[in-house]
């Protein structure tokens, strides 16, 4: 059903930084594999809607906030595949003409329900529809083989590979992938994401060349300062690679100060992994 995915570049990083301690990095572009169905979310979704359409489900039913990146990609994956999209949004006092994600999302034919925190948190909803359920974020077995095909698109030989980390999900498809020699970096972008240790170890059991650098959330999910705005203007202008606050920005603020205090063996190629992030909804339309 997806296409196949070939060509998205790696691109070297240049600093000076990175030539002080005889560091190669290199960035996965997987926020080019598609305008809406934006990185990590392309191999998510990929073999979900292959077993939606075993099953003979013609409706997906998802879970997101009001910016959530997951809403968008399900929304764009039904309008593109034929899929009756229906986004459970936390927050009741929410409408789709809030913010660019909801209205991009009633765009692409979403049904939207907005439910009060606390429904949100207990997941108990009454639903008639017959429905093909993709958990909040998307992650589960099917969305972590997808992600394992990530590594495939890497074609130079690599020490560390890093990326932010949700749910858990891209980061074990990753995981899975891995030899035994090399080691996966995930930046957690929500407050407390210690536990995400746990629900990684679940996903992939017999792997533990993994390790989670917790500090890097900047107060919490979707939080932001000044230091790690200067940070995201500064990589856009120096590499003229766009990030995002939520997601990349933090990995890659971390990368750099993992960098800075000689984490990484010299001579170590990095490849960090764009899963994607800022939609430009202004500036195109799905179909265009």
């Amino acid at each position: 059903m997806f296409p196949e995915i070939k060509n998205i570049p790696l691109q070297k990083i240049n600093d000076e930084l990175l030539d002080f301690h005889q560091l190669n990095l290199f960035i996965l572009r997987l926020d080019l594999v598609h305008p809406f169905i934006c990185g990590n979310k392309w191999y998510k979704l990929k073999y979900n809607l292959e077993e939606a359409k075993r099953k003979g489900k013609n409706t997906l039913l998802t879970f997101g906030g009001a910016y959530s990146n997951h809403i968008v990609a399900t929304a764009a994956v039904g309008k593109e595949f034929g899929f009756k999209t229906i986004g459970i949004i936390r927050g009741e006092e929410l409408n789709e003409n809030d913010n660019s994600v909801l209205q991009f999302a009633k765009y692409c034919g979403m049904e939207l329900r907005f439910v009060s925190r606390e429904e949100y948190r207990k997941k108990e909803f009454n639903i008639k529809d017959e429905y093909y359920l993709l958990p909040e974020g998307g992650t589960n077995e099917l969305a972590v083989k997808g992600c394992a095909e990530i590594i495939s698109l890497i074609d130079i030989p690599f020490d560390y590979i890093s990326c932010a980390v949700g749910t858990g999900g891209t980061i074990a498809g990753i995981i899975s992938s891995l030899n035994e020699n090399q080691e996966a970096i995930g930046f957690p972008v929500l407050k407390g994401g210690e536990f995400l240790t746990n629900e990684i170890e679940k996903l992939v059991p017999s792997k533990t060349n993994f390790e989670l650098q917790t500090e890097y959330h900047f107060g919490g999910y979707a939080k932001k300062n000044e230091e790690l705005q200067n940070f995201i203007s500064d990589f856009k202008l120096n590499q003229n690679i766009p990030l995002d606050f939520v997601y990349t920005g933090k990995m890659m603020f971390g990368v750099f100060d993992l960098i800075k205090r000689n984490y990484f063996q010299k001579g170590a190629t990095i490849v960090a992994v764009h899963t994607g992030g800022l939609f430009k909804f202004a500036e195109s339309e799905p179909g265009h």
